[in-house]
Parts: C-alpha cells; sequence; structure tokens
C-alpha cells in the first residue's frame, strides 16, 4: 500500500478530522473516496462532452418505444 502526504493548515486539518468523524469514517477513506468519485466525475463529464460532440456532428433520434423493443431484444 502506498502512502501519500500533503500539507494543510491548522484549521483545515480540524474541519477535515470533524467531518469524518461526523461521518463516521476515517481520514484516510475520506480523502480516497472524494478523490476517486472526483475522477469518476470527470470521465462522466469527458464522455458526455464526447457524446454530445459526436451527436452533433451526426444527430440522430429514436423514440422511447423503439429504444424500449431494441433493448428488449
Amino acid at each position: 500500500m502506498t502512502v501519500i502526504s500533503l500539507r494543510i493548515d491548522t484549521q483545515e486539518d480540524k474541519l477535515i478530522k470533524e467531518y469524518a468523524k461526523a461521518n463516521n469514517i476515517s481520514v484516510s477513506a475520506l480523502f480516497r473516496n472524494s478523490v476517486l468519485e472526483k475522477i469518476e466525475d470527470e470521465i462522466d463529464l469527458g464522455l458526455y462532452n464526447q457524446a454530445m460532440t459526436e451527436h452533433k456532428e451526426s444527430p440522430q433520434s429514436i423514440s422511447f418505444e423503439d429504444m424500449l423493443k431494441e433493448l428488449s431484444d
């Protein structure tokens, strides 16, 4: 397992520890979950932007009923 260190001031340290305690998680879990969530959000946003660009270049639509038929096959 890798250890990552970072520098924060006393007020930030207190706030982070209080938040972790209030949510019944460790500071390590708080940082890990927050960073991974941020990465996932950015990946999702990138995929959305890519899909929107592709849609603008070649717009296609499908009715809700047709989508249900396609997904049920």
